[in-house]
């Protein structure tokens, strides 16, 4: 296994910072800044975060230092919002392939998969592993395992385009390959003999074109400058690109053939992963409304996703037609009852400040996403529509068709965005993380959300979406967590949102939550009569698998509860079964807590 960085051969100048820092009571970032300064490497380096933690976690318990103290780790570490809601995140994008949308406000960026632009910091990761789905999700691992951070649970996020687009032994293959990585992480590493294999191919391909992926994004830049996309006249077409580009150069070379598996091959890593040391504990995969039929829901649901990202954009008819979504409001609703019915927890997206909307119209819109009943997401992401040069927006903009909102206008958006968003959902995301470079004009500030919700503090008042809730890092007594449960109504089901809350010195904090949904009626028939369990999530500091926290929500016990108040209330109802929609790593909990199980779902029949 490669390393980066070898602490042994610089003992001389690492054992006394590490003894200096196990010693100091605080460490604040400027003080650990301040020690590595008085501790360069030989050639006048100085040791990073990263490079700390690799050598405290190698070290401690020798050469004078004490047993290893995760209190150590959490010192040093960076980022460690990262972990703290409980699971690790790990994002990963697929490559870049035809796109069915058509749609005037995306960037059509051809080193990247539609909408994606290759300056985004996920894009350039991908880009750096050849878009290979085991070399991104390992070494995602290894990165925030160096930075201290828990990785035995981890969310897979998958991203890039229309998921549903893409051949499904491409999408089998991808997911496995990301399983095999959770699988063999720190006992088993192919990254070099993978890497290899992409060089083999890179070095056919240039024998015949320039216009090459390497794993250099610095490189790419100057390889593909030439055939950058003008959203002014597009005369080059995105679709077409990227087939000439990448499709056929790569079913001459047989890469299509190698970037395929079976059912067969998916499920064994499945199995593999249900005892694993990492665990999977949700899969996400990005998808468009007209994707979404009863056959796919359940082949998504066999791929073992939990979670689909779904851009609904705008819930009028005339704004979608007029950016040329390609699909009418319609579609989104029945797409939103078919994932819901199967138990698919909803991250929609929802876009501010398209063609034919204004900040009025967009407030009223949104309101629709939780009083029409046919939609309700689980979570959200908000993206005020960004002016990217490589977008047919472009057009629109120089015939001063479509302009971006003021400073006032978007924070009026975001404001109501807030405010109105229940404490049942989740607020992922305001605004999309582009580098400014890549905005022509408008709104280039990322940190407008911490903008928007300093501007409603002033004004007295705080969101009670779920994200605002978290306890994150703050302690709390857990003799003092009360359960409360949010009740709506959808066109599908009836949902109860019940979650274990606590008083603390900034307001009621959310410890656990989960969904319990009551279906009124369902295509599956292995849901027939049957309550479901949408989501369990613990929040604090992700721990490792069977590790008790003392003063953080996970371990605490509070799912085991929620889990018995969702039996006690399925069955009060006269449900036959209760059901749970689980990831491959969770299946061992659920079958710990007398869940059997089924095809797809694992269950408690309560006939029995």
């Amino acid at each position: 296994m490669r390393k980066l960085f070898h602490y042994t051969d610089h003992l001389e100048q690492v054992l006394p910072l590490l003894k200096k820092i196990e010693k100091a009571p605080n460490l604040s970032s400027k003080r650990l800044s301040q020690l590595a300064k008085k501790h360069p490497l030989k050639n006048g380096s100085l040791l990073s975060k990263t490079n700390i933690i690799r050598a405290y976690t190698g070290l401690a318990g020798k050469h004078g230092l004490a047993p290893f103290n995760q209190k150590i780790v959490k010192k040093i570490m960076m980022k460690p919002v990262r972990t703290i809601s409980g699971v690790a995140p790990v994002t990963v994008l697929t490559k870049p392939f035809p796109c069915p949308g058509k749609c005037i406000f995306c960037p059509s960026d051809v080193r990247m998969p539609k909408s994606y632009l290759s300056d985004e910091p996920g894009a350039q990761r991908a880009e750096r592993n050849y878009f290979d789905p085991y070399m991104q999700t390992y070494n995602r691992l290894d990165a925030l395992q160096a930075m201290g951070h828990t990785v035995d649970k981890v969310e897979l996020i998958i991203l890039g385009g229309t998921w549903s687009y893409y051949p499904e032994s491409y999408q089998i293959w991808f997911i496995k390959e990301c399983f095999r990585a959770l699988n063999e992480f720190n006992t088993n590493d192919d990254r070099d003999k993978i890497r290899e294999k992409y060089k083999t191919i890179q070095q056919k391909l240039e024998k015949d074109k320039k216009h090459v992926l390497s794993d250099s994004p610095k490189e790419n830049k100057k390889r593909f400058s030439d055939l950058l996309i003008d959203g002014e006249n597009l005369d080059k077409k995105y679709n077409e690109t990227i087939a000439e580009l990448y499709v056929a150069p790569e079913k001459k070379l047989g890469i299509d053939v190698i970037q395929t598996a079976n059912w067969e091959e998916l499920f064994k890593e499945h199995k593999i992963n249900e005892t694993a040391v990492i665990r999977d504990v949700g899969l996400v995969i990005e998808t468009r409304p007209d994707n979404i039929s009863e056959a796919e829901v359940i082949r998504i649901r066999k791929l073992g996703c939990t979670k689909t990202q779904i851009g609904l954009q705008s819930t009028s008819d005339d704004v979608l037609e007029k950016n040329h979504r390609g699909h009418d409001v319609a579609v989104t609703k029945k797409a939103f009852r078919l994932l819901r019915q199967a138990g698919f927890k909803i991250h929609a997206h929802w876009m501010a400040n398209l063609y034919g909307s204004n900040a009025e119209a967009d407030n009223k819109d949104f309101d629709k996403l939780f009083s029409d009943e046919d939609f309700y997401p689980d979570e959200l992401k908000v993206y005020p529509c960004s002016l990217i040069e490589s977008a047919e927006l472009m057009q629109y903009y120089k015939k001063g068709l479509w302009k971006p909102y003021s400073h006032e206008e978007l924070l009026s958006v975001l404001e109501h965005v807030l405010l109105t968003t229940p404490p049942y959902c989740r607020l992922t995301r305001i605004i999309r993380d582009i580098p400014s470079p890549d905005i022509v004009t408008g709104n280039k500030k990322t940190n407008f959300r911490q903008i928007a919700e300093q501007s409603i503090e002033k004004k007295g008042i705080s969101s009670k979406n779920i994200r605002a809730r978290e306890i994150r890092y703050e302690t709390f007594d857990a003799e003092k967590a009360e359960l409360k449960t949010e009740l709506y109504s959808t066109s599908v089901a009836d949902e109860e949102f019940l979650q274990y809350v606590v008083e603390t010195e900034s307001g009621e904090k959310l410890l656990a939550f989960l969904r319990l949904s009551f279906p009124k009626e369902n295509f599956l028939e292995e849901l027939k009569d049957s309550a479901m369990i949408r989501e369990i999530h613990v929040y604090g500091r992700a721990l490792e698998i069977g590790k008790k926290g003392k003063n953080h929500a996970q371990h605490f016990g509070f799912g085991t509860k929620l889990i018995e108040e969702a039996l006690k209330r399925a069955q009060e109802k006269g449900y036959k079964k209760l059901s749970v929609i689980s990831a491959i790593g969770t299946k061992e909990y659920y079958r710990k807590k007398g869940f059997s199980d089924g095809d797809f779902y694992q269950y408690i029949d309560f006939s029995k």
